[in-house]
């Protein structure tokens, strides 16, 4: 394949329940500084899909133009060589009612794309993908990355809490507190069963586990291990941490196992103050007063629901 340079620009596109929007957006928010309702966004900003649950995939824009004839004359340099390849249209678009591209169409253009295109079409297994948007009113082409459902491996653990968090929200509150794992140190010091670090450990995110319980401990590490993962976790209470931390992650204690009462909860909140840099919380219950009492500020927030039951999301500074 030729080398084709990139314009710095990817488009991304979402899937999410109502129930998860609140959760989609804040984890956009952390990663791109915007969100948009329209579950397609642009940025210059270079996230691999399969970090999020919620991304389905992602474009690196190589071509973009006002119509769609633009396209077809920019393709026409893409040169395969020994490459195979495929062209995709894209389903999520922002395309008005009136012109929304209808399956037939976006086949037909799919082939038209791919006759232009210098090289051997591969629709089943091509080296390469390119796919092709409309949005904002423009048309964009490019490599095309699929997202891998990479929390769905980690489903089944041989170790379980009923109430520890479900794998996507676990994997989203893991990108909250660390968008960019770049000369990142974060730290899980109420770990529990250790559903955050698996997700965090998964994304390449430098991440330590603690808690109280010496079961968990043993069961976050066997977790870990079972996923051929390598992470440390150590056992003590959060008051022991001396080491400072970049990002900070607590998903508030309230099983039967280690249940915390509002004083246990304060004090966790102080103890995670001075190696803190950035907090980010899941709690079942209002703590706001807390978080302030604490010494942190809330800086952004969401509501990650499943049915009846609720759980905020804090980011604090």
């Amino acid at each position: 394949m030729n080398q084709l340079a990139p314009t710095g620009e990817f488009i991304y596109t979402y899937a999410y329940t109502p129930d998860e929007e609140s959760l989609c957006h804040l984890e956009m928010r952390s990663f791109f500084g915007v969100y948009t309702p329209t579950k397609i966004l642009k940025s210059s900003i270079n996230i691999n899909p399969s970090r999020s649950p919620f991304m389905k995939e992602r474009i690196e824009v190589l071509f973009d133009g006002d119509e769609l004839s633009d396209i077809l004359k920019q393709v026409e340099v893409v040169k395969m060589n020994n490459t195979t390849f495929k062209v995709i249209f894209v389903k999520i678009n922002d395309l008005a009612s009136a012109e929304k591209v209808d399956y037939q169409q976006k086949r037909t253009i799919e082939r038209d794309i791919g006759l232009i295109i210098e090289g051997e079409a591969d629709v089943h297994q091509p080296d390469v993908t390119f796919g092709l948007v409309p949005f904002d009113g423009r048309w964009y082409f490019g490599k095309y990355v699929k997202s891998e459902a990479v929390w769905l491996r980690h489903l089944k653990k041989p170790r379980e809490y009923s109430t520890a968090l479900s794998t996507r929200v676990a994997r989203a509150v893991a990108n909250i507190a660390v968008p960019n794992p770049e000369g990142v140190k974060a730290i899980d010091p109420c770990c529990g069963i250790g559903t955050v670090l698996v997700e965090a450990l998964s994304m390449g995110i430098d991440i330590v586990g603690r808690d109280i319980n010496p079961l968990v401990v043993l069961g976050s590490r066997e977790n870990i291990a079972h996923f051929g993962l390598i992470g440390d976790v150590d056992l003590g209470p959060i008051a022991e941490v001396t080491e400072n931390y970049d990002a900070t992650i607590i998903d508030m204690p309230y099983n039967l196992y280690t249940h915390a009462t509002p004083d246990d909860q304060l004090s966790i909140l102080k103890s995670a103050r001075p190696f803190s840099m950035k907090l980010v919380v899941v709690t079942i219950d209002n703590i706001d007063h807390m978080i302030k009492e604490a010494g942190f500020t809330i800086i952004d927030r969401c509501v990650a629901k499943k049915g009846i039951f609720s759980r905020e999301i804090l980011v604090c500074k």
